[in-house]
């Protein structure tokens, strides 16, 4: 019998492949009546692009909303999360889906600073297709969580300060922020995470710094490391006198969330919707 690995998220969600279904379907409803611009590029490698997701009634000024997909760093499209723009479509916002490399034929510092430079493109373009860039806001989910925890801080082997986005709020969702279980995880041959980059970009041994808002959601039904990282960083925050609000979300996976947070109309997609209306 195989040891129990509480990161292999199949054994704890029964209908795993029917949720991951749903993303594509959902995004694809989306994708055939709603106006994009598809593939534009932040960087020069192949997977240096993202989605802009308009509103039916585009406003000068609007509010502009990152999201970056989990797959533990080794899979996931961002075809397959169109459907999260819907919240912010809702609070009358533009959204971005962003792209990156995967592990292990990139590093993981290269994914982080692919996203840092994404959100760095959106920041100095948002202009261009009428957003406002000062109601800029990021979310992310799993791994997205993970490196979008990265806008608002420095990795521990990082000797100067990265050039980071003004962001007015982040969303980090059932995020991985102590990277130490992944190297020797059912992820091993996945991701060949090193045990140096485990410790280089664990969140949770970097210097965080403060966000206007900053919530760490997680679901009730998650395994125990998505409970106690994301709790870990709320302390470490509060440690540091930085504002970010713990939420546990009731009765949900870590695949199951995923639906929640692209539903303007369940918990914690009110709450992104919410976090760009106001931003």
């Amino acid at each position: 019998m195989m040891s129990e690995d509480l990161y292999r998220i199949r054994d704890y969600v029964p209908d795993f492949d029917a949720i991951a279904h749903e993303y594509t379907e959902r995004s694809r409803e989306l994708s055939a009546k709603q106006k994009m611009l598809v593939d534009i590029r932040y960087g020069q490698r192949e997977r240096e692009v993202l989605d802009i997701i308009l509103p039916d009634r585009l406003k000068s000024g609007a509010p502009i909303h990152v999201f970056v997909h989990g797959g533990y760093w080794r899979s996931g499209e961002k075809e397959s999360y169109r459907f999260l723009a819907t919240p912010v479509l809702a609070a009358d916002g533009i959204a971005v889906i962003v792209e990156y490399d995967l592990m292990p034929d990139q590093r993981l510092d290269v994914l982080v600073d692919q996203v840092r430079r994404a959100i760095g493109w959106v920041e100095k373009h948002a202009d261009d297709f009428g957003a406002d860039p000062r109601r800029l806001t990021v979310s992310g989910h799993s791994a997205g969580a993970h490196l979008i925890s990265f806008l608002a801080a420095r990795g521990s082997a990082e000797s100067t300060m990265p050039a980071l986005p003004a962001i007015k709020g982040l969303l980090l969702v059932s995020g991985i922020y102590d990277l130490s279980g992944i190297p020797d995880s059912f992820l091993r041959d996945e991701a060949k995470m090193t045990v140096t980059e485990a410790q280089n970009w664990s969140p949770l041994m970097s210097t965080q710094h403060p966000c206007p808002q900053r919530i760490i959601a997680f679901g009730s039904l998650e395994t125990p490391p998505f409970h106690q990282q994301a709790a870990a960083l709320k302390a470490q925050l509060s440690f540091q006198n930085s504002a970010a609000e713990l939420v546990p979300v009731i009765n949900l996976n870590h695949m199951s969330i995923v639906l929640d947070l692209a539903d303007p109309t369940t918990y914690l997609g009110k709450r992104l919707a919410d976090m760009v209306a106001s931003s």
